[in-house]
């Protein structure tokens, strides 16, 4: 095989794996994100309340990290696709409801947040969605490394989910 040939096989291969990658991805559809704000926190000794007898407890976290902060609008039926996060997230609902479901939850089990409440991502992976006729709005907190990406993007549908 030429040189030329192989070249064009080549390419010919990475634009239908490209291709592939892409439809397998459940990107956003309807949710519109807004950095709030972005910051890098040497280490520290973070704050632990203990649920059962509420004492507060110091942990480390040794390496530097970022902190961000963003807001997210969505419209009625929006959905955020699936996706991951390299650490935990804190999402509050600020106005209406979104749905969260979770990427290995073999019963695609609903966890409904409506204003004033939250939801915490492990990092496992999620998908939030508007299922109601109303928009709503939350802000996420998300611990990410310094620099670094804060969303991974995962196949859809989810392995349990049929969307």
């Amino acid at each position: 095989m030429s040189f030329l040939a192989a070249l064009a096989a080549a390419m010919a291969l990475f634009a239908l794996a490209a291709f592939v990658a892409i439809t397998m991805a459940s990107p956003p559809s309807g949710v519109t994100p807004t950095l709030l704000a972005r910051g890098t926190y040497d280490s520290f000794k973070g704050v632990v309340v203990s649920a059962g007898d509420g004492r507060v407890q110091g942990r480390g976290q040794k390496a530097p990290t970022d902190i961000v902060v963003r807001r997210h609008d969505y419209a009625a039926g929006s959905t955020t696709g699936w996706h991951s996060h390299p650490g935990p997230v804190f999402v509050t609902v600020t106005q209406g409801q979104v749905t969260f479901y979770e990427y290995d939850d073999p019963t695609c089990t609903p966890h409904v947040v409506s204003a004033g409440q939250g939801y915490v991502d492990t990092g496992r992976g999620h998908i939030g969605r508007n299922e109601t006729g109303q928009p709503a709005q939350d802000v996420s907190v998300i611990i990410a490394p310094v620099g670094g990406s804060f969303r991974g993007e995962l196949d859809a549908p989810g392995p349990s989910c049929r969307f």
